[in-house]
Parts: C-alpha cells; sequence; structure tokens
C-alpha cells in the first residue's frame, strides 16, 4: 500500500463465512449475557457482572463488525476505534467498581460462579473457535478476535475466582479477577485503537497520493 512502510493488505471480512460465522456469535453472546447478568446479580459476584458487561458489549462489537463489513477502509476502521473506546470505557468502569467494592466486601456465591463460569467459557470457547481464521484481519476483523479471546481468558479468571472465593470463605479473589480483566479490556483497547489508528492514517496518505 502505498505511503504505508510495513503495512499489508488484511482480511476485510467480506465474505459469506465471516457473516456467518458473526451471526452465530452475536447470537451466542446476547444469550449469555442475560445469563450471566442475572446471576452475578444473584450471587452478588462482581467478576460475573463484569464478564456479563463484556458479553453485552461484545454483542454491541459484532454487530458494528458485520454491519461495516465490506464498507470503505476508513469507515471499518473508525468503528474499531468507536468499539476500542467502549472497550476502555468498560475497562474503566469494571476496574472504578471493583475498587469501590474493595471498601464492601461481601462474599459471592462460589458455587453458582463456578457453575456460570464453566458455562459462558464454553460459550465463548465456541465462539472463539468459530472466529479462530479470522483473526488476522483488518482492525474491525481483529477486534473481534480479540474480544472473543478475552472472554474465555475472563471465563477461567472466573473459574479461578469461584475456586479462591470457596477455598478461602472470602470476596478478595472475585475482586482480584475483576480487576484483571479490567486490565486485559484496557491492553486490548489499547491495541485496538493502535492499528485502528494506523489504517486510518494510512487510508487517508493513499487518498492524497490518489489526488496528486
Amino acid at each position: 500500500m502505498s505511503g504505508c512502510g510495513t503495512c499489508e493488505v488484511k482480511f476485510e471480512g467480506n465474505s459469506r463465512d465471516f457473516r456467518r460465522v458473526l451471526w452465530i456469535v452475536i447470537a451466542i453472546n446476547g444469550l449469555m449475557f442475560v445469563v450471566e447478568m442475572m446471576a452475578g446479580v444473584a450471587s452478588q459476584s462482581k467478576s460475573l457482572q463484569a464478564d456479563a458487561l463484556d458479553f453485552i458489549g461484545d454483542t454491541a462489537t459484532y454487530a458494528i463488525s458485520l454491519y461495516v463489513v465490506g464498507r470503505a477502509l476508513k469507515v471499518r476502521a473508525t468503528a474499531a476505534m468507536i468499539k476500542g473506546f467502549a472497550l476502555a470505557a468498560l475497562g474503566l468502569w469494571v476496574l472504578g467498581s471493583t475498587i469501590y467494592r474493595v471498601f464492601y466486601i461481601g462474599i459471592p456465591d462460589a458455587a453458582m460462579m463456578g457453575i456460570v463460569g464453566v458455562l459462558a467459557f464454553a460459550a465463548n470457547a465456541i465462539s472463539a473457535l468459530l472466529l479462530l481464521r479470522f483473526r488476522d484481519g483488518d482492525s474491525n476483523v481483529r477486534s473481534v478476535w480479540l474480544c472473543s479471546r478475552n472472554d474465555a481468558i475472563g471465563n477461567l479468571a472466573v473459574i479461578l475466582a469461584a475456586s479462591g472465593v470457596w477455598s478461602l470463605k472470602t470476596g478478595w479473589p472475585d475482586l482480584i479477577v475483576a480487576g484483571i480483566m479490567a486490565s486485559l479490556f484496557l491492553h486490548s483497547a489499547t491495541r485496538i485503537l493502535r492499528q485502528a489508528w494506523g489504517e486510518i492514517q494510512s487510508d487517508s496518505i493513499d487518498v492524497k497520493i490518489k489526488t496528486t
């Protein structure tokens, strides 16, 4: 790509297979948001609630990704930027609510945390496997993969937190895991934003070259 340096053309998501996979993943994430949020509130688990919010965030992310498939690079990169900022906001919210919870620690229901955590991991593992072959696409496509990967990691962390709550009889493992998940959200948001910004700059350079 002219003026792009080390940039290379990446998969843009404009394929029937990718669209079909996105629809499946959107359905999985929407359903799991409802299930996990209800369980998080019932069990008073901050990590479950954080993971549920990630599910609804991913549902919106995948819907946006589906909408911009096939559009111009700048449109796709801008959509990725929006998703990156949304993911960062989610991470900051989880981090802030976790810090607040430190001053009022209750012991969540470890059994419910573990059961729902396993169910959520299964849902995200399926999503991640379906999206695995698309992980090296442009910022719009890559953001979908990163969200699914983060979810699977987060679910494993929730399961570990449930074990810690059960064995130690304290809510601290739940809070620690929620904090780790917030950090993971922020890290992924940074990666998405950097790639999207690079694509926007690259597109601007190409437009200038073509008009001169």
